[in-house]
C-alpha cells in the first residue's frame, strides 16, 4: 500500500513539474514574442533626442506628432487604400483559383491534369526573386505597367502554386461518392463546386486566407518594380522612405512601422476563432 502511494506521488509530482515547464516555456515564448512589438510601439511616441538618450525606458513625455508626420511623410493617405485592394483583391483571386483548380485536378480527371498540375506545383520552387526581371519586362510588353491589374495579376500568379497544392490535397479527401451522386442527379461541375466543394473546403479557404493577407500586406520587392507613381504604391514602399534621408528620425520610423502593423495585429485579433478553427480543421482533415 506504501509503494502504491509512494508511485502515486511521484507521478502527480511529475505532472506537476511536467505543467510548470510547460507553462514557464510558453510564458518565456510569449515574453519573447510581445516584447519587440511593444518596444517599438513604446518608441514610437519618443522624440529622436529621448529614444537617443534612453532606449528601453518609458516615455518621459509622449508625443503623437511622430504619427502625424509619419503619415504625411509617408503618403499614407494613398498608399493605405492601395494595401487594403492588392490584399483584399489578390488573396480572394488566389483562394478562388486555387480551389477551382483543385476541384478539377483532384476530382475531374483528363491526360492533360498531372502535367498541368505538377506545373503549378513546381512554381513552390521559385522564389520571387527570380522572377523580377521577366516579370517586369513582361508587364512592359503587356503595357500594364504603373496599374493596378498588373499588381493583382502578379500577386495572384505567385500565390497560385502553393494555394493550388493545398486546394488539391485538401478536396482529395472529399469522398468521390458525394460528387458522383450530384452528378448523378444531373448537377454540372461548376454547381457542384458551389454547392458541395466549396462549403466544404472552407478550412483550406481560410488557411490559404491567412497564409496570402500577410504575406501580400507586406510585400516590397515585387510591387516596388511593377510601379513607380506613388499613387499606386503599397503601405511598405512608403515606409521605406524612412530608411534614407530620415533613417536617424528614430520617431518618426518607428511610427510608420507600428502604422504598417497595427491592421495585421487587428486582422489577427477579430478574426482569431475564425483562424484557429481554420488552420485546426485543415490539419486535422489534410
Amino acid at each position: 500500500m506504501g509503494e502504491e502511494l509512494r508511485t502515486t506521488l511521484v507521478d502527480r509530482l511529475g505532472a506537476i513539474a511536467a505543467k510548470a515547464v510547460a507553462y514557464t516555456l510558453m510564458i518565456l515564448f510569449t515574453v519573447m514574442t510581445l516584447y519587440p512589438i511593444f518596444w517599438l510601439v513604446m518608441n514610437s511616441f519618443k522624440s529622436t533626442k529621448e529614444f537617443q538618450v534612453s532606449q528601453l525606458s518609458m516615455p518621459v513625455e509622449p508625443t503623437l506628432s511622430n504619427y502625424v508626420e509619419a503619415w504625411k511623410m509617408g503618403d499614407f493617405a494613398l498608399l493605405f487604400p492601395n494595401s487594403i485592394l492588392y490584399t483584399v483583391g489578390a488573396t480572394l483571386g488566389i483562394v478562388l483559383v486555387s480551389l477551382l483548380a483543385g476541384f478539377a485536378f483532384a476530382k475531374i480527371g483528363s491526360r492533360a491534369t498531372k502535367p498541368i498540375y505538377n506545373s503549378f506545383v513546381i512554381g513552390i520552387l521559385i522564389t520571387a526573386q527570380s522572377l523580377m526581371i521577366p516579370l517586369f519586362l513582361e508587364v512592359n510588353l503587356l503595357g500594364i505597367y504603373n496599374t493596378r491589374i498588373a499588381v493583382l495579376l502578379v500577386y495572384i500568379g505567385t500565390g497560385l502554386p502553393l494555394g493550388v497544392y493545398l486546394a488539391t490535397e485538401y478536396i482529395r479527401s472529399i469522398p468521390n461518392a458525394l460528387i458522383e451522386s450530384a452528378r448523378i442527379d444531373g448537377a454540372g461541375f461548376f454547381r457542384i463546386f458551389w454547392k458541395i466543394v466549396l462549403p466544404m473546403a472552407m478550412p483550406v479557404a481560410v488557411t490559404l486566407s491567412i497564409l496570402n493577407i500577410s504575406n501580400i500586406w507586406n510585400e516590397f520587392a515585387l510591387i516596388n518594380i511593377l510601379v513607380s507613381r506613388t499613387e499606386l504604391k503599397s503601405l511598405p514602399l512608403g515606409i521605406y522612405k524612412f530608411s534614407g534621408s530620415l533613417s536617424t528620425d528614430y520617431g518618426k520610423q518607428f511610427a510608420a512601422l507600428t502604422i504598417g502593423m497595427i491592421p495585421m495585429l487587428l486582422f489577427y485579433i477579430i478574426f482569431r476563432r475564425q483562424i484557429t478553427k481554420g488552420v485546426a480543421a485543415g490539419a486535422v482533415k489534410g
